[in-house]
């Protein structure tokens, strides 16, 4: 089981860990460690492959509640411990301990956040669409009604797509320039003419940095880990879509309150 930290993340009575697709049970295009409920895999692979995620949040240990939502390219956040079976939205908070907060992706960013002196986590799922419509910023405020600060908050952006791997047409990058020419640093163009390769990691880490997240850019981090080519172990949307498979999984990011 392949998993990534950030030294940024790690303090007593917290864990974390960005997953990749190593280390579960699934065969076939979901090969293996599948923990997306919305993709076409059995569903006790999955229970199974959610499973070993918890354990190894804390191992020796009790396993924590895994829980994840209905991911939707919002800016709905839930503030935790009530819980309902997968609702919508594409963020979660927490000061209750034993509740692993677990983001899914196939090449859009996965954000982990904690303030450990105010013992508050949340994660998000920033795809472009969440990112542009404020997923980021309702994350963090609501971090802070659970009593976090701001100016404290350690924020990381794990396995995503890159701009190397990630072509868009001049109609996507015009919603961006919607909210000033600044926003042309994401795009670069392309070999196709009329298109672009778009920055996700950038802007993300942008809209944290724009929003106060830790007050400074230091306390932002980009983990720099590509979704798209097949030997980095993600699972990827858009390189399945190029394959012209039916299907593809998801992994997870995930942090907990141990205690």
């Amino acid at each position: 089981m392949m998993r990534l930290e950030s030294p940024r993340l790690k303090a007593d009575g917290i864990a974390h860990g960005f997953f990749s697709r190593e280390g579960g049970v699934s065969t076939g295009i979901y090969q293996s460690l599948n923990c997306g409920p919305g993709s076409k895999d059995a569903p006790e692979a999955i229970a199974e492959n959610r499973r070993r995620i918890a354990a190894a949040l804390v191992p020796g240990g009790q396993p924590p509640q895994l829980v994840s939502l209905n991911q939707v390219h919002s800016n709905i956040v839930h503030i935790l411990p009530a819980w309902e079976s997968r609702p919508e939205g594409d963020a979660m908070v927490t000061a209750a301990p034993g509740l692993a907060l677990g983001i899914l992706t196939a090449d859009c960013a996965p954000v982990l956040f904690t303030d450990p002196k105010a013992r508050v986590i949340g994660a998000a799922h920033a795809g472009w669409k969440g990112a542009l419509g404020g997923v980021l910023e309702a994350t963090l405020d609501a971090m802070e009604k659970l009593g976090a600060m701001r100016m404290r908050i350690q924020a990381v952006i794990g396995p995503s797509i890159s701009q190397d791997a990630y072509e868009v047409g001049w109609d996507f990058r015009d919603r961006f320039l919607e909210l000033g020419l600044k926003q042309r640093r994401f795009f670069v163009p392309s070999d196709k003419e009329g298109h672009y390769r778009f920055d996700l990691p950038g802007f993300v880490a942008h809209r944290l940095t724009t929003a106060g997240a830790g007050s400074v850019e230091s306390l932002v981090e980009t983990m720099g880990v590509c979704t798209y080519p097949p030997e980095n172990g993600y699972f990827s949307f858009r390189r399945t879509t190029h394959a012209g498979e039916p299907d593809y999984g998801r992994q997870i990011s995930a942090i907990v309150l141990t205690g």
